[in-house]
């Protein structure tokens, strides 16, 4: 099944309907910053324990505290493949794949959030 990447007045409602939905996202410290590549059974959980520091490791060390880019899905094994994937391609690859949904790399997790 496709990923579901939606846009942001959208988001909101999908969201609403289910708050736990798989995800795969991406966190940075700032604009063509430091990336992390990351996935969740609980997008804004997670998310707000990067915001917050509660989670040790990369996004700790590296200030990531932006969620720059997400996808959706249906079940985590999908969302664990879609990771992969995206951790596998280079680092251009992945700036353009924050670009092609969010080209000023705004932190979407009030979009998220509601």
């Amino acid at each position: 099944m496709p990923p579901l990447v939606i846009a942001s007045a959208a988001r909101q409602s999908m969201f609403g309907a289910n708050m736990k939905k798989s995800a795969v996202y991406i966190m940075s410290n700032k604009k063509n910053g430091t990336i992390y590549v990351g996935v969740t059974s609980d997008l804004m959980q997670r998310i707000h324990q990067h915001k917050n520091n509660l989670v040790e490791g990369f996004t700790k060390k590296h200030g990531c505290k932006n969620l720059v880019y997400y996808e959706l899905f249906d079940d985590i094994i999908n969302a664990i493949t879609r990771e992969k994937q995206i951790k596998a391609g280079s680092r251009d690859k992945k700036i353009k794949l924050i670009q092609s949904i969010n080209f000023d790399w705004s932190d979407l997790y009030d979009s998220i959030y509601g």
